[in-house]
């Protein structure tokens, strides 16, 4: 009578140790911005007299150390531009007519924090202290639930993409004319869901799909440039850098700044977190500044082109581990 081997013991404690490493992996990248997050930095303008600013701006640090970092505002009109250009995420009024201005577009955090100012500011003036939230959050996404969670069905997006083209076409200029497909109608038909059927975006559609798509095209292009160069260990690269590293800082749906320093700022170079600022300046936002976030866009999707094209002009006529795979490909596909 035959039996099947048993798998020894060594292996199976390897195996455990393995799959409890990459566990622990996904807990820390997941769970460890909401752990260190903390209101730190965040930029709120102060509008009145500078003989009344500067006590306030001392006052505010006294009452939450570090958590905002107050710019100086001449009047009510100056704040507000500030908020409508995403220099600042609210304001405070000082003066004969106090009031604090918020933005829950911005934030909804840092919207209920400057209200939360309200009644300690009426009682310092002795008078009733409105606030006004300029830049309401849509009918759509009344809490802000569905923008602040769009990067990751992006990132899983792109990743799919990116590995399903790498594994099923064959010829690098063929893969990437259909990562370019992809993107173009996974742009379209998300930004459709999420703008014609939720209404959690506004805005123009052709804009926000264009931003969708280039963010797939962003991490499934970067992908198939790896898989190009590098054979299909490169598929690795999808969900080391963009799942575990670039959409746990993307911060979508908190601001940057409250993440510790440096990783708010990098995260929003990174497909995911450039493509959430982006969506939601072009809903809530449309006089803000946006080149960074558009030029960190492009450069990831240049960059899976450029990999691309260095694995096309490596691998011809070159028997490297890319080559063999795409002439192993070619031969199944042929028989």
């Amino acid at each position: 009578m035959h039996t099947q081997p048993h798998t020894p013991s060594r292996r199976l404690l390897g195996l455990g140790a393995g799959l409890a490493a990459v566990l622990t992996m996904l807990a820390l990248a997941f769970l460890w911005p909401a752990v260190t997050s903390e209101p730190r930095d965040l930029p709120v303008a102060v509008a009145g007299p500078p003989a009344a600013v500067a006590p306030f701006a001392q006052a505010l640090q006294e009452r939450a150390p570090g958590a905002f970092d107050v710019v100086a505002a001449q009047d009510r009109s100056s704040a507000v531009d500030l908020i409508e250009t995403r220099e600042v995420y609210g304001a405070v009024v000082l003066g004969v007519q106090p009031e604090i201005l918020t933005a829950s577009g911005a934030s909804p955090l840092v919207a209920q924090q400057l209200g939360a100012l309200a009644p300690a500011l009426q009682a310092q003036v002795g008078a009733p202290v409105p606030v006004t939230d300029l830049v309401p959050l849509l009918e759509g996404d009344p809490r802000g639930a569905i923008l602040g969670a769009v990067t990751f069905p992006l990132v899983i997006g792109g990743m799919i993409g990116g590995i399903a083209i790498s594994l099923t076409v064959v010829g690098v200029w063929r893969r990437v004319t259909a990562v370019v497909a992809y993107s173009a109608l996974g742009g379209l038909a998300v930004a459709g869901v999420l703008q014609g059927w939720f209404g959690a975006l506004a805005g123009s559609y052709a804009v926000n799909a264009g931003i969708v798509a280039l963010a797939i095209l962003a991490i499934a292009g970067v992908i198939v440039g790896f898989v190009s160069v590098v054979g299909r260990p490169g598929i690795a690269i999808g969900p080391v850098l963009f799942l575990l590293v670039a959409n746990p800082i993307a911060s979508a749906a908190q601001p940057w700044q409250m993440l510790p320093a440096p990783w708010g700022a990098i995260g929003q170079w990174m497909p995911p977190g450039a493509a959430a600022a982006l969506l939601r300046d072009e809903s809530y936002f449309p006089g803000a500044d946006t080149t960074q976030l558009w030029v960190a866009l492009a450069s990831w999707a240049l960059l899976g082109l450029v990999l691309a094209t260095m694995g096309h002009f490596r691998n011809t006529g070159a028997a490297t581990p890319a080559a063999l795979e795409e002439a192993a490909a070619a031969d199944l596909v042929t028989v």
